[in-house]
């Protein structure tokens, strides 16, 4: 008897494969969705920066991160000198360059 009642139950289980794919597509799904979304843009954004911080040279007019406008007077591997007034120089990283101001923006 137990062992009729038994084989009756497996027998009526679904498929552990399909199930278990069934069960982890919707976290696929989310997945996918949060790929194209935010760490997709976020990829792009970062690699544009980088490019323009390796492109920047003399001349260049630059805004900080923290809001500074100034003109490249030099670069250095890890760092830049930008004056941003008459005779007044600061030595600034790399990193905290948030922009490169066009003409255009300069009206």
């Amino acid at each position: 008897m137990f062992l009729a009642l038994a084989w009756a139950e497996g027998a009526a289980a679904p498929q552990g494969g399909a199930s278990s794919l069934m069960s982890f597509l919707p976290l696929i799904i989310i997945f996918v969705i949060f790929y194209f979304l935010l760490i997709r843009p976020q990829q792009k954004r970062a690699k544009e920066h980088r490019e323009m911080l390796e492109a920047l040279k003399k001349g260049d007019k630059v805004t900080t991160a923290g809001g500074i406008y100034g003109v490249v007077e030099s670069v250095e591997p890890d760092s830049l000198i930008v004056k941003i007034a008459e005779n007044v120089k600061v030595k600034i990283g790399k990193g905290y360059i948030a922009t490169r101001r066009t003409e255009k923006e300069e009206e």
